[in-house]
């Protein structure tokens, strides 16, 4: 790579000036094979984005992340605050499978898949090139005076850009409270929920602020997954990279001159265009190296294909690599590193299968009434008093609930007075009920009774609760 004295640039920012103003970035259109691809990859995703918190399965929404009531819906399966466990592995899951894919193909997530790239690249920054232009046109109305048509201009931008974040903030929202009751708010109107307003406003605000100014910041300063990317990638990570051997040769990089024989005079391929640092999005300029700004987004592998076709020379100065690639010639391999990531990947993923597989669609809690001790009743019956809960994980009722004892020849009594209830689709039924055992079914002062619940004949749930009764009933 470059020699340590020329790596001054790893001591700033590029999107920060001399002066510690912001130096803002002003990115080329880019065009091109790997542009093309990320369209379509951006298309598929934000149609999947917007239309996931609107989509069931099963009657569960296929994405649901509400904080407030503590409810997850993930592709569709329920987690209620009782499936934490499961949530937390699915999490784990997704962090690790993101620490592998980053060793194995860098910060490619950034670059085609985030949400904040997707949104920015091929949205607000499609539209700022619709209405100022590319580059140049940018940066010349940038110093341009507030005269009539940067007003017009400003002011386009400005609202298309609030009424997307206003977008962008609904289904969000769809996400935390969901889709149902976001597109009942909507019917219903905005005076009877004035709280969600308020939050959706400000909502709007923070994805304008991210959006319209703060951009590309977000990559460089707040993310942290690439402060992550320093730790993962090594040598054999295959990133965006510029091939520095071809590229710098003996001498060097040096302007393009028609019919000159660089080869013979000793210097690289790189004609030091400046196009791979112009389209950049994060201003960076790649030929210094792997740098934690770069995303992966493929627009100087594009820009620069296209100046070496310009010029008549092979393309690929820039492109997808390793280090070891571009050092040593090395294909990419799976290494051990790689091994054991998928090695946890397949471990884990196996266990959540099979307790999502094992989980009941209800789930059951008998606990004794908090300092209640047994009582006697006639016939020497021993009396405790429980309460319950039942909570229904499916979008149906379950209806005919009882209860029954496993092995001891006793009696359950609701304080209902009732043989059965219900429990709602995706709520809860507790209550109270009294659990009388002949005394001589007890062995002793405490006692494991399993309790079976059923819905009408169907066995759909156990428990056990423990049963107080006198030390001594001879």
């Amino acid at each position: 790579m470059n020699e340590p004295e020329n790596e001054s640039f790893r001591d700033s920012l590029g999107t920060m000036t001399k002066e510690g103003k912001r130096a803002w970035v002003f990115p080329k259109k880019p065009s091109g094979k790997f542009y093309r691809y990320r369209k379509w990859v951006s298309y598929i995703l934000l149609t999947f984005l917007i239309a996931a918190p609107f989509v069931k399965v099963n009657g569960n929404q296929f994405l649901m992340f509400n904080v407030l009531e503590r409810r997850f819906n993930i592709f569709g399966f329920p987690f209620w605050p009782q499936d934490f466990h499961l949530f937390v592995i699915s999490m784990i899951i997704g962090v690790i499978f993101i620490a592998f894919f980053t060793v194995a193909f860098g910060r490619i997530f950034c670059g085609w898949i985030c949400p904040q790239t997707i949104f920015m690249e091929m949205v607000f920054r499609r539209i700022e090139y619709w209405i100022d232009g590319d580059r140049g046109a940018q940066m010349r109305l940038d110093r341009q005076a507030w005269n009539g048509e940067k007003i017009r201009k400003r002011v386009l931008k400005w609202s298309i850009f609030l009424i997307i974040s206003f977008i962008i903030a609904n289904v969000f929202l769809a996400y935390a409270i969901g889709g149902d009751r976001v597109i009942q708010y909507i019917l219903e109107g905005p005076s009877g929920h004035l709280g969600t307003l308020i939050s959706l406003l400000i909502f709007t605000g923070v994805f304008y602020f991210v959006f319209a100014w703060f951009r590309e910041q977000v990559c460089i300063i707040a993310c942290p997954y690439g402060r992550l990317q320093g730790v993962l990638l090594d040598n054999k990570s295959i990133v965006v990279a510029y091939d520095h051997k071809r590229g710098e040769a003996e001498n060097g990089r040096k302007k393009f001159r028609k019919n000159e024989d660089r080869k013979a005079l000793g210097f690289g391929d790189c004609i030091d265009c400046f196009q791979c640092v112009n389209v950049c999005p994060t201003g960076i300029d790649i030929r210094n190296g792997t740098q934690l700004e770069c995303v992966n987004c493929t627009a100087c592998i594009d820009e620069c294909d296209h100046i070496m076709e310009s010029v008549n020379l092979p393309k690929g100065l820039i492109r997808y690599a390793s280090e070891e690639n571009i050092e040593k010639k090395k294909k990419f391999e799976f290494t051990p590193r790689l091994k054991g990531y998928s090695a946890v990947l397949l471990i884990l993923t196996g266990i959540l299968i099979g307790m999502l597989l094992l989980r009941n669609d209800v789930e059951a809690r008998v606990l004794r009434l908090p300092g209640q001790l047994y009582e006697h009743k006639d016939d020497n019956v021993i009396s405790n008093v429980f309460t319950y809960k039942l909570i229904n994980k499916t979008t149906r009722d379950i209806e005919h609930i009882n209860f029954k004892l496993r092995k001891y020849k006793g009696i359950i009594k609701l304080v209902t007075n009732e043989a059965t209830f219900s429990v709602p689709a995706q709520g809860l039924a507790e209550g109270t009920m009294f659990i009388e055992l002949p005394q001589s079914e007890l062995s002793g002062d405490k006692n494991k009774l399993m309790i079976e619940v059923y819905s009408g004949t169907e066995l759909i749930e156990t428990t056990t609760v423990n049963f107080l009764g006198p030390r001594s009933y001879k």
